[in-house]
């Protein structure tokens, strides 16, 4: 868990006072020994002279034997742990003190000379303080006190003062800052908070420092304007959702038309294709029941008759393969092997050369030689290559070039039929594989060999379309999967 704010802030002024304040007390204290054994020392000195002018009056009216009592008296005051007498020519003659501090005692001083030095002694240092006087010079060694014993508890009571300043200060630095800045900024993301739950405001806390309040205006302000850009894109959703209603509703409305369409199409192709053989095929019965007929006639009437029957049967029967294309394909594919593109061309290709259609047209086929089987049985695809390669040939007329191509694909196979004909016309290209939809002149044909081819390839699982053609004409493509 990531640390707050607020404890960021104290350990970085914890560590800032860490740094300030350790090198203060280390020169706090430095400072203090250093004005202790100065002082020490200048009050060491003091009493030295002191004693030394006493010992120097005494002397005037005591003899050296004499002086012996009061140098002893003078042991042990203000810290003085020997004292020497010496003659005129700096012999040592008298001395009271320490065991261990008449050790030190030099035997023999200058003359004349006033000194001043720091002595090791067997109970610590002392200083050694010469004074010359008129009967001969005396010396007094003066203890020197443990300085750091003596700056102890003033060095304590720097300490204490200072963790309690840092205390007080890192206390003080917690509450200001809970006060001014972790509480605001909790109220700000509990406002927040409230706001992402659903909340219509963001409450502002009113507490805390300027840019706090800069910070909480800023969100409340972000808050009304995400508040209002929502409002407007719920407007705008459910606009949406009514235009879509509306457009499923249109799209439904367009779907029933184009089905009436489709339904008007078929009844009017099937009074045109069914409807002119049936008033033929009256009329010449009205003929044979009127009699008086010549056999010859009679047959010829028949014939007719018979041909228009036939005419009216093969519409029926295109219309239900039309109708029927799964049924069609699945009972083809029940009885066929996965059929060879490559066969089917060549099949067809042996069919439609004596072809009276395809007498002044040049027929030429591109197939690839490594084609894999496709799910599409070879007698249905011999149906609807013929149905496209007639229909190319009557687009192209006499003279012209016919185009069959054969190549793999991811998928499986796409045949193509090309032609130079004159393409197809804007008018039928978006419902040319609707039944009764035909180019072609009255009586030339029923409309539904594009449609029933539709049927029996969609039926395979493959693909029909129409376009433009590298000839100049028509290209009509069959995009084939590939079979098991």
């Amino acid at each position: 868990m990531r640390p707050g704010i607020r404890l960021q802030l104290l350990m970085l002024l914890a560590a800032l006072m860490a740094l300030a304040f350790i090198p203060l007390f280390f020169a706090i204290a430095s400072l203090t020994q250093t004005t202790l054994r100065s002082v020490r020392a200048s009050s060491a000195r003091s009493l030295g002279r002191a004693i030394a002018a006493h010992v120097s009056e005494a002397r005037q009216h005591r003899n050296d034997d004499g002086l012996q009592p009061l140098l002893d008296a003078e042991i042990g005051s203000m810290g003085l742990d020997a004292i020497g007498v010496y003659t005129q020519q700096g012999k040592l003659v008298v001395k009271a003190g320490n065991r261990e501090a008449l050790e030190s005692l030099p035997g023999e001083v200058p003359i004349g000379v006033e000194r001043n030095r720091n002595v090791a002694t067997a109970r610590g240092k002392a200083l050694e303080v010469l004074v010359p006087g008129g009967g001969g010079p005396v010396v007094a060694l003066v203890r020197l006190d443990d300085e750091a014993g003596r700056a102890g508890p003033l060095l304590r009571l720097v300490a204490m003062y200072m963790a309690a300043f840092a205390l007080a200060l890192l206390f003080f630095t917690y509450t200001v800052l809970t006060r001014t800045l972790v509480r605001p900024v909790d109220a700000l993301a509990d406002a927040a908070r409230r706001v992402s739950e659903g909340a219509t405001s963001l409450e502002v806390p009113r507490t805390g420092p300027r840019e706090v309040a800069q910070l909480a205006e800023a969100f409340a302000e972000m808050t009304r304007r995400l508040r209002s850009e929502e409002a407007a894109l719920r407007a705008k959703v459910d606009e949406l959702e009514r235009t879509a209603s509306e457009l499923k509703s249109a799209q439904g409305t367009i779907v029933r038309a184009e089905r009436l369409a489709s339904v008007g199409r078929l009844a009017a192709g099937l009074a045109h294709e069914i409807g002119n053989p049936i008033a033929a095929i009256l009329g010449f019965e009205d003929l044979l029941l009127s009699g008086g007929l010549e056999p010859e006639e009679q047959r010829d009437f028949l014939e007719r008759m018979k041909k228009e029957t036939e005419r009216i049967h093969r519409v029926l029967r295109q219309l239900l393969d039309f109708a029927r294309p799964a049924a069609a394909a699945a009972l083809a594919q029940e009885s066929e092997a996965p059929g060879s593109v490559a066969d089917a061309v060549q099949d067809v290709s042996v069919l439609l050369k004596p072809h009276k259609a395809f007498r002044d047209i040049t027929l030429s086929s591109e197939v690839d030689g490594d084609l894999p089987p496709v799910a599409f049985p070879r007698s249905q695809m011999v149906q609807v290559l013929l149905n496209l390669l007639l229909n190319a040939a009557d687009a192209a007329g006499a003279g012209g070039k016919v185009l069959v191509r054969a190549e793999r694909t991811e998928r499986g196979v796409r045949v193509s039929v090309e032609d130079d004909g004159p393409g197809i016309r804007a008018d039928v290209r978006d419902t040319l594989f609707e039944p009764f939809v035909t180019t072609k002149d009255v009586g030339a044909g029923t409309g539904l060999g594009l449609a029933v081819c539709r049927g029996l390839v969609e039926a395979a699982g493959g693909t029909i379309t129409a376009g433009a053609s590298g000839l100049g004409g028509a290209c009509f493509s069959v995009e084939l999967p590939r079979g098991q």
